[in-house]
């Protein structure tokens, strides 16, 4: 049993001395995998440290993260609602945490809080392990909120062919394409923002799409973005559907599946951009040591 408070679930980083201590913020969290994922990755690399998970209340992630930090913490994760918080409380941000609009990874360098995001890079690892091509694709990215902000620098300096934005709200898809015009053009790449119901109009979406990546949470309440038109329009045999919600096979998925196309949850992107988080607190030396798709397999079994 280790030392930590099982009814608000805070990890304090002075009941281990001599160990260094990070930690998962969230709410809730007691679902989170990342302690098992990160204590994985320190096993590998042969690290002494400990990862707990810490509940913070509603509008209290910067006394929870203050706290953490003062009481010895190393590095925290940061999850769902608290990633734009993480965002205003970091002193300094990575030019990848800026354009992400969102902070996932926060630590200590040279005195200051810094805010990265390791979202994206996890994305897109995952899916060029499972032998996705990015280069040249023609991809679909449902959702316009911050899950799909996340990942769009990453996806572009993949350079795809084209890389469609389709949200219920197409003004809020368009100020993304807005936001990311010229890291676009300066890889080349086709951006477009619809709203969701323009997938239905087969005069519109011509033909199906390489990659479908779903980053709303339509998945955690059992529901899809698309309607049964829209999917039929979007999806074919050569197309891979992602959906970002892990732990199962989403309505989204089903939609893809039943078109004969490939698919995958996001389990894959949670182990990836836990790896970039732990090479960042530990040292990016060390990732020759870590084996994601390991850990990944072990959770998956």
């Amino acid at each position: 049993m280790s030392p930590t408070n099982s009814a608000d679930m805070y990890t304090d980083p002075s009941l281990f001395p001599g160990v260094d201590v990070y930690a998962v913020v969230g709410n809730p969290i007691g679902h989170s995998k990342s302690p098992v994922i990160h204590q994985r990755f320190a096993e590998q690399a042969k690290q002494k440290i400990y990862y707990g998970r810490i509940r913070a209340e509603l509008g209290g992630f910067t006394a929870a993260a203050k706290s953490f930090f003062a009481a010895g913490g190393k590095g925290l994760n940061v999850t769902v609602p608290f990633k734009l918080d993480a965002q205003e409380y970091a002193e300094v941000l990575t030019p990848r945490a800026q354009l992400a609009g969102a902070v996932n990874t926060l630590y200590i360098h040279n005195g200051k809080i810094l805010g990265d995001n390791t979202d994206g890079a996890g994305l897109v690892r995952d899916l060029l392990a499972q032998g996705i091509h990015i280069q040249g694709a023609r991809i679909l990215l449902l959702g316009a909120g911050g899950a799909a902000r996340g990942v769009i620098g990453p996806l572009l300096e993949q350079c795809p062919k084209q890389l469609m934005i389709a949200n219920r709200s197409s003004a809020k898809a368009g100020d993304l394409v807005r936001l990311f015009e010229g890291l676009a053009k300066t890889h080349g790449v086709e951006m477009t923002s619809h709203s969701l119901i323009t997938l239905e109009d087969q005069e519109k979406i011509r033909s199906p799409f390489e990659l479908v990546i779903n980053a709303t949470a339509a998945g955690l309440s059992d529901e899809s973005p698309l309607s049964a038109q829209a999917a039929h329009n979007i999806f074919s045999p050569s197309s891979f559907a992602y959906d970002m919600v892990y732990g199962k096979t989403t309505t989204f998925m089903q939609q893809a599946l039943q078109r004969g196309a490939r698919v995958s949850d996001g389990l894959g992107m949670l182990v990836e951009q836990a790896a970039d988080a732990f090479l960042i607190w530990r040292g990016a030396e060390l990732s020759q040591a870590i084996d994601p798709r390991l850990v990944l397999a072990e959770l998956r079994s």
